[in-house]
């Protein structure tokens, strides 16, 4: 069986640092506005940024949550879609990634 630990590590440590990101954008969020009409506007479209990080950051989270639950269960580094290996290589880039390279090309 092969030893995915440095993947689990690097997963839970981009985790804890998209926690710790996505705890900050909240925290911005919840700030109240400026009364000033151009500082308000300028205040709302950095609002509209972070929620697209935010997204963005949940949506990776969800990723290296599902990718932890295949370790777990032990199937990482099968392509969820063709039950073929993903490449060493590929998972070293994105330890997340649930699809071989071919299967991934096709759904793009």
């Amino acid at each position: 069986m092969k030893d995915y630990s440095p993947h689990r590590t690097a997963l839970m440590k981009r985790l804890a640092a998209l926690d710790a990101r996505l705890h900050a954008i909240e925290e911005s969020l919840d700030e109240p506005h400026s009364k000033d009409w151009n500082d308000a506007a300028i205040e709302q479209e950095d609002d509209q940024v972070l929620e697209g990080l935010g997204l963005a950051g949940d949506k990776e989270m969800r990723r290296i949550t599902a990718a932890l639950q295949r370790i777990r269960t032990r199937t990482f580094g099968v392509c969820t879609l063709c039950d073929d290996p993903i490449a060493v290589a590929r998972l070293e880039a994105v330890p997340e990634a649930p699809l071989c390279h071919k299967c991934a090309e096709m759904t793009d």
